[in-house]
C-alpha cells in the first residue's frame, strides 16, 4: 500500500506541472482527492490491513494527503497569479492614447437632396403637401385626362394591386388600386380642397415596371403645382431658372422642349446639359451611356389642362396654372461633380459609395 501511495504522490505532483489553468487543476484536484478520487480509493484498502500494519498506513496516507494538498494549493495560487495578471493585460487601456471615433450615420444622398429641393420650393412660396402611394386611379390617370386605353395605364408600365380575395385587380368607386407611377396623383387631390391660391409640391415615392442605367422601379418625384388666376408660362420659366441656378449651379445649361402631356397643354420637357461627358455625349470610351446625346431630361413640365382643372371642381376659364414632375435621382446625377453614370448604384447599399456623400 506504501508503494501505492507513493506512486500515486509522484503521478500527481507530475500532472501538476503540466496543468496550465485553473480548470486543469481543479479537474486534478477531484480526480485525486475527491470524494471518489484515486487517494480515497487507496484509503478504502485499510481495514483489509493487518492491525499492526493499518495504525502505520493511515499515518502515511494522511501524510501523502497533505502533500498532495500542499502541493495543490501552491499550484493553484501560481496559476491565479499568471491569470489575473494576463486578465489585467488585456483589460489594461492606456487613456493617454487618442480615442477611436465612433462610426457615424449619415442621411442617404437621395435624402439630402430631397432636403436640398424642399428648402429652395420653400424659398419660392411652395408648400410641400402629403399624397399616398397607394391610390385610386382615378387620381393616378383618369382625373389627368388619360383615357382608359392608354399606354401608361397597361399593366406592363404600371404596377396594379392585387386583390387578396380574389384574383383579380382591387378595384372600388374610384377604380382600380396602383402603386403611384407619378406624383401627379396629387393635383386634383390638392384642386380638391379648394385652398385657392394653390402653391404646393410634393415629393413621394414613385413605382414603374422600369430597371435600366436611367430607371429604377421605385425612383422619387417631386411634383409642383400652382393655381390662380392669370398665371402664364413665364412665370414656369422663372421657377425653372431659379432652381437650376440654386441646385445645378449657373454654369449648367437648360434648354426646353416643346412635348406632349395628356394632363398639361401646352406641354414642354426641359433637359439639362449631362455632367457625365460634359454635354457632348462622348467619352473615351465612346458614346455617353447615360444621356447618348450631350443631354439629359430632368422632367416634364407644362400648363394644367382645362380638363384637370375641372377634375377638380374648379372653372378653367377662371383659374389657370401650372405643373412639372422631376425625378429626384435624376436630378441628383445630373449635379456637378457627382459622376453617377448608373442610377441603379443609389439603390445597392454600398458602403463605400454611400460614405462619400
Amino acid at each position: 500500500m506504501k508503494k501505492e501511495l507513493e506512486q500515486l504522490r509522484d503521478d500527481f505532483l507530475g500532472a501538476l506541472e503540466s496543468a496550465g489553468d485553473s480548470l486543469g487543476l481543479e479537474e486534478l484536484r477531484v480526480e485525486y482527492l475527491g470524494r471518489k478520487g484515486k487517494l480515497a480509493n487507496v484509503m478504502k484498502k485499510l481495514p483489509d490491513l493487518a492491525e499492526d500494519m493499518r495504525k502505520e498506513a493511515g499515518q502515511f496516507g494522511n501524510e501523502i494527503k497533505k502533500v498532495l494538498e500542499t502541493a495543490f494549493l501552491e499550484a493553484q495560487h501560481t496559476v491565479n497569479q499568471f491569470e489575473e495578471r494576463t486578465r489585467r493585460d488585456a483589460e489594461w487601456i492606456d487613456i493617454t492614447m487618442p480615442g477611436i471615433a465612433p462610426l457615424m450615420g449619415s442621411l442617404h444622398l437621395v435624402t439630402q437632396a430631397i432636403d436640398e429641393i424642399s428648402t429652395i420650393l420653400h424659398q419660392l412660396g411652395f408648400v410641400r403637401s402629403r399624397t399616398p402611394e397607394v391610390d385610386w386611379d382615378w387620381y393616378a390617370f383618369e382625373s389627368l385626362n388619360m383615357p382608359k386605353d392608354h399606354a401608361a395605364r397597361d399593366e406592363w408600365e404600371t404596377f396594379f394591386i392585387q386583390d387578396p380575395k380574389a384574383d383579380k385587380v382591387l378595384e372600388g368607386k374610384k377604380g382600380k388600386v396602383v402603386l403611384t407611377p407619378h406624383t401627379s396623383n396629387s393635383q386634383v387631390r390638392e384642386l380638391e380642397k379648394g385652398q385657392l391660391p394653390i402653391r404646393m409640391f410634393n415629393i413621394n415615392k414613385c413605382y414603374r415596371r422600369q430597371s435600366d442605367v436611367s430607371h429604377v422601379p421605385m425612383f422619387h418625384q417631386f411634383e409642383g403645382l400652382l393655381i390662380d388666376k392669370n398665371v402664364t408660362i413665364t412665370e414656369l420659366k422663372g421657377v425653372f431658372d431659379f432652381f437650376v441656378k440654386n441646385f445645378f449651379g449657373a454654369e449648367r445649361k437648360v434648354r426646353l422642349r416643346p412635348h406632349h402631356f395628356r394632363f398639361t397643354e401646352p406641354s414642354f420637357e426641359l433637359d439639362i446639359s449631362c455632367d457625365i461627358c460634359g454635354g457632348s455625349g462622348k467619352l473615351e470610351s465612346g458614346a455617353c451611356r447615360l444621356c447618348k446625346e450631350g443631354w439629359l431630361e430632368l422632367g416634364g413640365a407644362g400648363m394644367v389642362h382645362p380638363n384637370v382643372i375641372k377634375a377638380g371642381g374648379l372653372d378653367p376659364e377662371v383659374y389657370s396654372g401650372f405643373a412639372f414632375g422631376w425625378g429626384v435621382e435624376r436630378t441628383l446625377m445630373m449635379r456637378s461633380g457627382m459622376n453617377i453614370a448608373d442610377m441603379r448604384i443609389i439603390y445597392r447599399n454600398d458602403l463605400r459609395f454611400l460614405k462619400q456623400f
